[in-house]
C-alpha cells in the first residue's frame, strides 16, 4: 500500500522570491494562499495578467532594484532606500543618478573587478599546482 504524496507547497513569501516580485504588491489571494511547485510552474509559463503587469511596472523586491540600478543591496540599504521601487521610479533614478547611485555604482564595479582578480589568481594558483612536475635530468 502506497501513501499519496502531498504536493510540495511554499509560503507566499517564497514563490514571491522565485518570481522576483514583490509580495506586498500582489493580489490577496496569491498573499493569503500556500503555492504548489505546480502552481509556481504555471506562474512561471503562463502567468496571469497581474503577474505581468507586476514584471514589468513593479514595485520590485529590493534585489531586483539593486540589479537594475548596477549596485548592491547594501547600496540600498547605505542610500536608505527602504521601499520598492517602480519602474518608473528606478528610471527617473538611472536618467538623473543622485551622488550616492553615482558612487555606489563606482564602489560595486570595483568590488566586481577584485573579485574577479582574485577568482583568475586563484585559478592560476589551481592550475599551477595541478601541472606535472618536469623531470630533471
Amino acid at each position: 500500500m502506497s501513501q499519496e504524496q502531498k504536493p510540495q507547497t511554499m509560503k507566499p513569501l517564497t514563490a514571491a522570491n522565485k518570481l522576483g516580485i514583490y509580495l506586498p504588491a500582489t493580489p490577496e489571494e496569491f498573499r493569503n494562499s500556500t503555492i504548489s511547485r505546480a502552481d509556481l510552474e504555471k506562474l512561471r509559463t503562463d502567468p496571469p495578467e497581474w503577474l505581468t503587469e507586476l514584471r514589468r511596472t513593479g514595485p520590485f523586491p529590493r534585489d531586483v532594484v539593486a540589479r537594475k540600478l548596477g549596485i548592491s543591496n547594501s547600496g540600498l540599504v547605505r542610500a536608505e532606500v527602504s521601499d520598492a521601487l517602480t519602474a518608473d521610479e528606478i528610471a527617473a533614478l538611472l536618467a538623473d543618478p543622485p551622488a550616492w547611485l553615482l558612487r555606489e555604482r563606482e564602489s560595486y564595479t570595483a568590488v566586481r573587478a577584485e573579485n574577479e582578480r582574485v577568482k583568475a589568481k586563484e585559478a592560476e594558483r589551481r592550475a599551477a599546482t595541478n601541472r606535472p612536475a618536469k623531470n630533471r635530468g
